[in-house]
């Protein structure tokens, strides 16, 4: 069994997928968890890599977020697409890294994962507002490479 499928179990991918639904209702925003052993490269250049991958690139409004997890590197990224870098201040994510890390660092990956997801749905609330228009045009699925 690799890192990855050891990383979480079942019930706390399901409660990550259930925190992405939630973190969405709010926001026209389209959250990814992307988890995999390693990157073989720079952690930022992957994690551009896997958004183009998962097409996250090709939302209506450049608003997707990839929260990207390499388990073997301990290392995490948080990328969001160029809409979202147009509207907000340098720095955006910054919180909501520290939150994460701070969960990583006590080996509590499923509510590291939680807390960001639910507070970049928050954030992006603030500048992707949900509308009646809103489709959810990503799966909510974590993907694993």
């Amino acid at each position: 069994m690799s890192h990855v499928e050891e990383f979480l179990t079942a019930t706390e991918e399901q409660d990550i997928v259930n925190a992405i639904l939630e973190a969405e209702k709010n926001t026209s925003g389209e959250i990814r968890v992307h988890i995999e052993a390693t990157a073989k490269m720079d952690h930022f250049s992957r994690a551009q890599q896997v958004f183009h991958f998962l097409k996250m690139d090709n939302t209506k409004d450049e608003n997707g977020v990839l929260l990207y997890v390499a388990v073997e590197d301990k290392k995490f990224v948080i990328y969001g697409d160029s809409g979202i870098d147009r509207a907000v201040p340098k720095g955006f994510w910054d919180n909501t890294k520290d939150v994460i890390s701070s969960h990583f660092k006590k080996g509590d990956f499923k509510q590291g994962i939680v807390e960001g997801v639910l507070m970049a749905g928050k954030e992006l609330n603030a500048h992707f507002p949900w509308d009646q228009t809103d489709t959810n045009e990503l799966s909510d699925a974590i993907s694993k490479g």
